[in-house]
């Protein structure tokens, strides 16, 4: 499962529907991806479908859909947002990640 907070939910609402989406129907897909200094990196974006072996979630009001690969590597991730003063974005949380990078955009197990 993955989990949402408070400073995530209201970024996410509020960028689905900057962007066309339905907080409520639509949903964030969350993966991992090769690449970045640490070998694996998040790929965040909205979707308004789900395909077969996705898995969904939907924790603090927000969907969320994980495709089956991507699954095992966040189990237990919490997605987070920062507005602080070195710059603002999504921060995942991720209890399985042995290494990240200094911008937290990139992991290795």
């Amino acid at each position: 499962m993955i989990k949402v907070s408070e400073s995530a939910k209201k970024k996410v609402i509020e960028l689905m529907t900057e962007d066309g989406f339905n907080s409520s129907t639509d949903f964030i897909r969350v993966g991992v991806k090769s690449g970045g200094c640490s070998g694996l990196s998040y790929d965040l974006k909205f979707d308004k479908s789900q395909e077969h072996e996705d898995k969904v979630f939907e924790d603090n009001g927000v969907r969320i859909i994980v495709d089956k690969k991507s699954f095992l590597y966040l189990i237990g991730t919490t997605l987070e947002y920062s507005g602080g003063l070195n710059g603002a974005g999504f921060v995942f949380n991720n209890p399985n990640a042995n290494r990240t990078c200094g911008c937290g955009e990139s992991f290795s197990l």
